[in-house]
């Protein structure tokens, strides 16, 4: 089975993540998130599993940038849904999905061997 990476092309992490997968002949698909988004829906299915506070990458520029009233108010999983779908670079990057399943978020080497040995 596939699984379904979402990020963006030109983030350094989602390029580590996929030449890693590739490395380890990992088959994926690529979902790029400014062109292609994101639905509330998804979002909503990802933040049940694995928690609107890990999706929201509170450690980018993107979070960085934002006005400190408005960081402020992102308080809930709701308002956090609606700031991931208004700028998708502010979604920890990058998701991967295995069948609606979020597998992992974020590229860790450690957590990636884990996770992925069984599929060399």
């Amino acid at each position: 089975m596939m699984y379904q990476v979402y990020g963006i092309p030109n983030c350094n992490t989602v390029k580590k993540a996929l030449d890693w997968l590739s490395q380890h002949q990992v088959p994926y698909s690529f979902h790029n998130l400014k062109k292609e988004g994101i639905t509330t829906a998804v979002l909503k299915e990802w933040s049940s599993q694995a928690g609107w506070n890990v999706l929201l990458n509170k450690q980018g520029t993107t979070w960085k940038k934002l006005d400190a009233q408005i960081q402020e108010t992102v308080t809930t999983e709701q308002k956090a849904i609606t700031l991931m779908q208004q700028s998708v670079s502010i979604i920890k990057r990058p998701v991967i999905v295995k069948e609606g399943t979020v597998v992992v978020v974020g590229f860790n080497e450690p957590l990636y061997q884990k996770i992925f040995k069984s599929k060399k």
